[in-house]
């Protein structure tokens, strides 16, 4: 199924008809036919500006949070992205992600562990919250070819309205 993580904003996807859903579940559990792209504003640039992360994750329900484990660990799952820098501030960068796999946190989990946390997010690393309570962290765009017509859909979200939102994106968008 598609979901956002609370504090997250963007594109969500909602099917019309019951047909319609049990097709696009089935399209998001096997990640075919679909592309989700986020974009992330970090506190630190990346050492690279462009690479492909693949860590193995174990997921701590009671602390709603998701860790990098060695591979072979119990219960941890392969968690696959890429991303690019495709903006930079005096403070912060902004990154292009692309999900491979669709891990509880991943996105979160993965920059975090490359020494960028998204800006805000508390859980993984961030200095200081958003003043909304929200991450710096954005469903940019679905593309998906529709279950039943079979046509390309592509949906791209507007970036949240503030000031670094707006500062950072005023070249892309």
């Amino acid at each position: 199924t598609h979901r956002l993580d609370r504090p997250t904003s963007g594109v969500v996807l909602f099917a019309r008809t019951s047909k319609a859903l049990t097709r696009l579940n089935e399209m998001f559990k096997s990640h075919e036919h679909i592309q989700k792209t986020y974009w992330a504003i970090v506190q630190n640039a990346p050492k690279q500006p462009q690479a492909k992360l693949e860590n193995w994750l174990v997921r701590n329900e009671k602390q709603n949070k998701s860790y990098v484990a060695k591979p072979g660990t119990k219960d941890a799952k392969l968690a696959v992205l890429t991303y690019s820098t495709i903006a930079t501030s005096d403070n912060y960068t902004l990154l292009e992600i692309q999900l491979q796999t669709g891990r509880h946190h991943q996105i979160r989990c993965q920059l975090a562990a490359i020494g960028c946390p998204i800006k805000g997010d508390l859980k993984y690393g961030a200095k200081r919250s958003n003043p909304d309570g929200g991450i710096s962290l954005h469903a940019r765009k679905i593309a998906f070819i529709h279950p039943v017509s079979k046509q390309e859909i592509c949906i791209t979200a507007p970036v949240p309205n503030d000031k670094l939102w707006r500062a950072i994106t005023h070249d892309l968008v």
